[in-house]
């Protein structure tokens, strides 16, 4: 009988090998069958593991399609306490979805799986208690938080992990419980394991990210720890360590003399001059920056970060030597930054929106990854526009070569079919010229030679950028001027046009009556009914201000013939005032709205010309094209406000912290609380007794001290034995003992009883010696 059963064991073993085996054979055209319930309840309520296996991934499956699964609950949560831990993983997952839909029926599965918290495999321990977590009932809040406490006490790793990932959603369920959370979270933050002191890390960051004291003395092994923790860890701990640092470690700065700024820790870029000037004649000194050891011990302990494989990683030790390091550390991660641009598109213009912001700080650093800004043509609209950006904010830094690359690049796309990128190079260009006063004749030829181009959105910026520069120093431009108004013709654009008019204008003031303005303002009118709203409006505003120097120099010259007796004599009317009014009538039959308005504004303040002068011919300050990033400026690195510039208004998205400001020097935590709780006992003892120095070195101190000649009281020299004296003992020793054996060959004859004998006076012997060596090394 027993040889019967046990080979129908094995025939039911083979044959559920076999259905395995043809199920997985059939693929997915079989499993994607849909059954109807009553198929369904049947393969969950069998006693075949296979066959509910079968029906849990079936309802996995519709549960992530978004199919009706909650009529199949009852009969999924029976299998809660199935040994089968497949059986087991499936049923966790579809109770941790579908128990806020029914609390009850939930809750009648608790006892079972707290069972499973006992069980031999930690795997399952694991997931009953991930699972007991994730069961969002509040009513069970207790009991999860006493399940956390027998995970933090386990043995296994796996299960202290899963501990710590509970803590942050066991206070989501009630934040009553966080007393006892924080007591857990404290023990697992010193926990051995890196894994779980990460997790512990990622829940401190959510659960109390303010509670620093939690964090002193378990902060040099975090740091010893964060390399070999995994990258979700690695974000949540460089965010702690970030805040941690500017909490409680103060900004030491120091002057130090130039000679000796290489040895320095940091150096600032400015030099520190005497405001009266009486320090001229003294060594200029830097600004250095002095680093906490603990400080120096994080941004050293995460340096091997740089090179991990996570962009999210380099990107937030980038953040963590931007915030709380010193140049010489912001420039080890420039590297391993531009490096991120060898990635996918998506995290070619994540990493982009970083790089500029550092390069808005420090763009000195970016020259020699020059090539890796050049446009490709792969590349979609948000990177070409960061990367000329970058091009443009390192173009003042770069040596001669580099510049002229940058400026041959911008040349080429600005001359390309892409609008979009044709605007962003020359805005580009003209940033660069804003820059370098160096170069800017050279981007000012290169976009006077666009302004004849059929591409009338080429022509309309790059007019309009010349217009900035010229606005930088305008009496040195007055030639260009006049150049852009002999290619008023060739400008076809409406906004290339009405720009060339306005800065006639702005200039017609200079030279008295021999100015262009008046005779560029006559040619216009001959064909004024046929120009665009913008630049009938910029011809108006060219005709007021023609009129309004002719007024100032009329009453100029009226008040120089003041004094003189001669009769006034009728003169006709001068051309510009006849133009003026030519201008009026034609502008009184136009069809704008506004045109109209604005005639008669200006006819209006030109009635009083100190008016006119104070509004019309004011002085314009000059126009600044920063960086289209400068909002983002001061913004973290690797924030979601940083990638969407600011769209949630004045203080970024919701949620968005910024970094706390440095603690004040005197202000700090004490250094001993990051000390071991041993020695930090041991400090905190000897804090309030004078310094005493240790014995050891008590008696190394006097053996370098004591002359060689000075004896102990043994006949002995206490000074340093050389290898020649070692030498020179080992050679009295094999003497003596020759001596010994010769004397024994002699006396074969003496008794055993004289043998014991002086076999203990040796032993004597070597005791006096043992007790001379002790006397001697008290005495010292």
């Amino acid at each position: 009988m027993e040889s019967i059963s046990r080979i129908s064991g094995l025939l039911e073993a083979a044959r559920e090998l076999t259905l395995d085996a043809a199920q997985a054979t059939r693929g997915v055209r079989t499993t994607s069958k849909t059954l109807d319930r009553t198929q369904m309840r049947k393969l969950l309520d069998s006693r075949n593991d296979r066959e509910v296996l079968e029906g849990l991934r079936r309802v996995i499956a519709m549960m992530y399609r978004n199919h009706k699964t909650l009529p199949f609950f009852s009969s999924v949560v029976k299998n809660v306490a199935s040994p089968n831990f497949e059986i087991k993983k499936l049923v966790y997952i579809y109770l941790i979805h579908h128990a806020e839909q029914e609390p009850d029926l939930a809750l009648l599965s608790i006892n079972t799986i707290q069972k499973s918290l006992s069980d031999t495999n930690p795997q399952v321990r694991a997931l009953a208690l991930k699972t007991m977590s994730g069961i969002r009932v509040p009513v069970i809040s207790q009991i999860v938080s006493l399940a956390i406490k027998k995970g933090v006490a386990d043995m296994s790793p796996l299960v202290r992990k899963a501990a710590a990932l509970a803590i942050p959603k066991c206070y989501r369920l009630d934040p009553s419980q966080s007393p006892q959370l924080l007591e857990y979270l404290a023990t697992l933050l010193g926990d051995k394991q890196y894994y779980v002191a990460g997790a512990a890390v990622s829940a401190f960051v959510e659960v109390c990210p303010d509670r620093i004291d939690m964090i002193h003395k378990h902060y040099r092994g975090l740091i010893k720890k964060v390399v070999d923790m995994d990258e979700w860890s690695q974000l949540a701990t460089l965010k702690l360590m970030t805040y941690y640092a500017r909490r409680c470690f103060p900004r030491r700065t120091q002057p130090i003399p130039e000679n000796d700024a290489p040895q320095a820790q940091t150096q600032t870029q400015t030099t520190m001059d005497d405001f009266y000037g009486e320090a001229s004649a003294s060594k200029p000194t830097t600004q250095s920056t002095s680093l906490d050891p603990d400080l120096t011990l994080l941004l050293n302990g995460i340096k091997p970060l740089l090179q991990s494989r996570n962009s999210g990683v380099v990107v937030a030790v980038t953040r963590c030597y931007m915030d709380v390091g010193t140049p010489e550390y912001v420039k080890l991660a420039i590297g391993p930054l531009v490096a991120l641009l060898r990635g996918a598109q998506d995290i070619q213009q994540i990493a982009l929106y970083n790089i500029v912001s550092v390069c808005l700080v420090r763009p000195l650093d970016f020259v020699k990854y020059a090539s890796h800004f050049l446009v490709r043509a792969t590349d979609t609209a948000p990177i070409w526009e960061l990367k000329l950006e970058v091009l443009a904010l390192i173009f003042p830094h770069s040596p001669v070569h580099v510049k002229s690359l940058i400026l041959k690049e911008l040349e080429h796309f600005s001359q390309g079919s892409n609008k979009a990128l044709v605007r962003e190079a020359v805005r580009a260009i003209g940033r660069c010229a804003q820059a370098d006063a160096a170069t800017a004749p050279r981007c000012l030829k290169l976009l006077l030679s666009q302004i004849t181009s059929l591409d009338g959105t080429l022509a309309a910026e790059s007019l309009t950028v010349i217009r900035h520069l010229i606005q930088q120093d305008a009496e040195a431009h007055a030639g260009t001027v006049v150049r852009l108004a002999k290619n008023l013709d060739s400008a076809t654009d409406p906004q290339a046009r009405a720009t060339i008019i306005w800065l006639v204008g702005e200039f017609s003031g200079l030279n008295g009556e021999d100015n262009i303005a008046p005779d560029v303002f006559r040619i216009l009118l001959k064909d004024f009914a046929s120009e665009s709203e913008a630049a009938k409006r910029q011809i108006l505003l060219l005709g007021a201000k023609v009129y309004l120097h002719h007024l100032n120099r009329k009453s100029e010259a009226e008040k120089n013939r003041a004094g003189e007796e001669d009769p006034p004599v009728e003169e006709e009317k001068h051309p510009i005032e006849r133009l003026w009014d030519y201008v009026l009538l034609l502008v009184r039959y136009d069809v704008s709205f506004d045109l109209r308005d604005r005639a008669r504004m200006y006819r209006a303040v030109l009635s009083v010309p100190q008016l006119a002068t104070l509004m019309l011919l004011a002085p314009k300050p000059a126009p600044q094209a920063p960086s289209p990033s400068e909002s983002r400026k001061g913004l973290l690195l690797g924030s979601s406000t940083l990638v969407l510039a600011g769209g949630g208004g004045l203080h970024g998205l919701r949620g968005y912290e910024t970094l706390p400001d440095w603690v004040e020097p005197g202000k700090e935590p004490d250094p001993r609380l990051r000390e071991p709780e041993r020695d930090a006992a041991t400090a905190r003892y000897n804090s309030d007794r004078p310094a005493v120095a240790a014995a050891a070195d008590k008696l190394d101190e006097v053996v370098r001290s004591a002359p060689a000649c000075k004896s102990n009281g043994l006949g002995e020299g206490l000074r340093t034995k050389t290898l020649d004296d070692w030498l020179a003992e080992e050679e009295e020793e094999e003497e003596s003992e020759e001596e010994e054996s010769s004397e024994e060959e002699e006396s074969e004859e003496v008794e055993e009883d004289d043998d014991d004998s002086s076999d203990e006076d040796d032993e004597e012997e070597d005791d006096s010696d043992d007790d001379g060596e002790t006397d001697r090394l008290v005495k010292s």
